[in-house]
């Protein structure tokens, strides 16, 4: 019997496992995805926000402002990048500045530090990029952007480098109370534990219902994002907000730290969980939208869309804590925006709260910092040739968008919790996420998977399950 289990693997889960490493208890994540970083937290704005927008007192108010507060140094501590840029809400019209001023006042409320109501002047002078008709903007100087898969996988992987186990393609299918803790029935086997961290995303009331009769409900709201190439990546350098309406803070426009430009996301509620795919409809509306509040988006340049779920639990809010009719079963649900800004907090609090309810002590030797995969660019010329000497890997170039080479990829496969598919090796190096779109490297990062992970090329999946490429060969019929 595990000290605790925790049912996902995304930034929420990751930030719970990381910070129950430090104390000394069995600690177990069960994600039914083939990698962390699979659902929710792999498709979403990447925006660290200030925290002006969330009700003063709630608790996604506090972790928002907590969480930002510590990204800056975790990034150091973990190696993954985040950059403080700043967020502009533009107001279009006079009529329209008691929304804008209430943002203000939230913020002030909230201990945003350093907000402040700029003229339109003041915004274009700041964004030459911005509409002509800008009447006023509120400026957070706090905000910031940061890679969500790195940052996810950065968690997990310093999480087990601290003693957590990890258990992937394990669904949890039906949970039991027992005398002492809890039993989960997987797709994999049973598993027991003294406490359970519910931190399943979308799926987080589907486990909560099964354990308490207070019930909640989670409705999936999807987001289209359209990407857009490097060379657009400068078209702004501060993150742009509409001024917010019931389903969120709109389409902003917002450029990435990998130098991309991202514009989205929609809010459409749907019932499908799993509903990830694009509309027609959804990209129209973030196209049409996007241009409101900032001109001449280069929309040409678009080299991939996609869409995310979040987690829009009915109350709009955080559910963080254990239920009164279910002991021993801690919810980590309702994690919509700003989830992933919060998610430090989230899991220093799910982390403290288990501590105090457990009487568990600290570790000795938790191993606070991780090194993150090494990228060559950031090597002198000297230092880079020396390294391509040593390790003639680094000397192959596989994705030639992003310049990713062999040895950043036997890397990603070879790491702790390292990839075993595609994907997980795109998230990692960003091997595919260039102008191509994988076009290129894809047979050649599968051939690296290959041989890394002692199978065959045709087992080699885009994102685990039944996601292989290799359905045959052309000499087949022959």
């Amino acid at each position: 019997m595990y000290d605790v289990i925790i049912i996902g693997g995304g930034v929420s889960g990751a930030a719970c496992a990381r910070e129950l490493s430090r104390y000394q208890a069995s600690v177990c994540v069960l994600e039914k995805e083939e990698d962390v970083c699979c659902g929710t937290s792999k498709a979403n704005s990447a925006i660290v926000h200030a925290g002006y927008d969330a009700v003063p007192g709630s608790l996604m108010a506090k972790l928002n402002v907590k969480g930002n507060e510590m990204m800056e140094q975790l990034s150091k501590d973990l190696d993954f990048p985040f950059r403080r840029i700043g967020s502009l809400v533009i107001c279009l019209n006079e009529e329209d500045m008691p929304g804008l001023e209430e943002l203000y006042e939230r913020g002030m409320e909230n201990g945003v530090p350093g907000i402040r109501i700029i003229s339109g002047e003041e915004v274009k002078a700041m964004e030459p990029n911005i509409t002509d008709s800008v009447y006023a903007a509120l400026y957070a100087p706090s905000a910031g952007i940061v890679c969500p898969f790195n940052l996810n996988i950065a968690l997990a992987e310093n999480a087990y480098e601290n003693g957590v186990e990890f258990q992937f393609d394990t669904e949890v299918e039906d949970i039991v109370k027992l005398d002492e803790g809890y039993e989960l029935h997987t797709s994999r086997g049973t598993y027991q534990a003294r406490y359970v961290v519910n931190a399943a995303g979308v799926y987080a009331d589907k486990f909560h219902n099964m354990v308490s009769e207070e019930k909640i409900h989670i409705t999936p709201r999807r987001g289209d994002y359209c990407l857009l190439d490097k060379s657009a990546g400068n078209h702004v350098s501060r993150t742009i907000f509409s001024l917010p309406t019931k389903y969120g803070k709109g389409v902003l426009v917002t450029p990435t730290v990998h130098g991309n430009l991202l514009v989205g996301p929609t809010a459409i509620d749907i019932e499908d969980k799993e509903g990830t795919n694009t509309t027609r409809e959804g990209l129209d509306e973030v196209i049409s939208k996007a241009g409101q509040n900032v001109k001449d988006l280069p929309m040409r340049q678009v080299i991939t869309s996609f869409a995310g779920l979040r987690a829009h639990e009915d109350g709009t809010e955080f559910i963080i804590g254990e239920p009164e009719d279910a002991k021993g079963f801690i919810d980590c649900a309702g994690i919509e925006s700003p989830g992933l800004t919060s998610c430090p907090a989230i899991g220093e609090m799910v982390a403290e709260l288990l501590r105090d309810k457990m009487g568990l002590e600290k570790k000795e030797n938790f191993i606070a910092t991780r090194k993150g995969i090494l990228d060559p660019d950031t090597l002198t010329k000297e230092e880079r040739a020396e390294l391509i000497r040593k390790e003639p890997a680094y000397g192959n170039i596989i994705c030639r968008c992003e310049m990713i080479t062999e040895g950043e990829i036997i890397d990603a496969i070879r790491r702790p919790l390292g990839a075993k598919s595609l994907d997980g090796v795109k998230r990692r190096t960003r091997a595919g996420m260039g102008r191509c779109q994988s076009g290129f490297c894809s047979p050649r990062t599968m051939e690296i998977l290959a041989r890394e992970l002692g199978v065959n090329m045709a087992d080699i999946t885009k994102s685990g399950g039944t996601s292989r490429l290799v359905v045959g060969t052309n000499k087949d019929r022959l």
